[in-house]
């Protein structure tokens, strides 16, 4: 139940496990599917959503760049923009005939990775992805037990479907910038 091409692990599973397929999400993509997945990005200002049905086992992640969409790139949902994004894990979670709010749902990334980079009223593209994941979260009427947001740096993420672990490794600092890396598992 995946709908992109698969890109297997090397790690070699349990006899009785299903075989990983691992998938590295770029900016814009969105991926949902069953326990045989793990699912991999790396965020600076974009967010990802993560949503893991724990007595299913699907989950999903997307990656978007951008906050909100403007009116003449109307046309079909695209994974770049939050809105569509999180309509389109909607429509994969309705087509396996589950509900939303079964899902578990974590919020990562919109660090601030161009601090001269600010609109007049001095919030950044980070921020503004954070605004919108709230925002959607509670339009929808679910609820998000997870947000590691906002700071300066990048993140790495993993999310493995079969057992909803989340591995998150945080640097503190931006581009050109030294600090430390952080790391987390839930």
């Amino acid at each position: 139940m995946c709908s992109w091409s698969n890109h297997r692990s090397t790690a070699s599973p349990r006899p009785d496990a299903p075989e990983v397929v691992e998938h590295f999400l770029q900016p814009g993509e969105v991926v949902f599917g069953g326990r045989q997945l793990r699912l991999r990005t790396l965020l600076g200002s974009c967010v990802a959503l993560v949503l893991w049905h724990p007595q299913r086992l699907l989950g999903g992640m997307c990656h978007y760049m951008l906050p909100l969409r403007r009116g003449r790139d109307a046309g079909d949902l695209n994974g770049r923009y939050a809105a569509d994004a999180l309509a389109l894990l909607l429509t994969f979670i309705r087509q396996a005939e589950a509900r939303p709010e079964e899902f578990v749902i974590s919020v990562f990334g919109g660090g601030d990775m161009f601090p001269s980079v600010r609109r007049r009223d001095g919030v950044g593209i980070g921020e503004l992805n954070v605004n919108a994941a709230r925002r959607l979260i509670k339009a929808h009427g679910l609820r998000c037990e997870v947000y590691h947001v906002g700071g300066q740096g990048y993140r790495s993420l993993v999310f493995d479907v079969a057992n909803g672990r989340l591995q998150l490794n945080h640097t503190d600092s931006a581009p050109g910038q030294v600090g430390p890396p952080r790391s987390r598992a839930r």
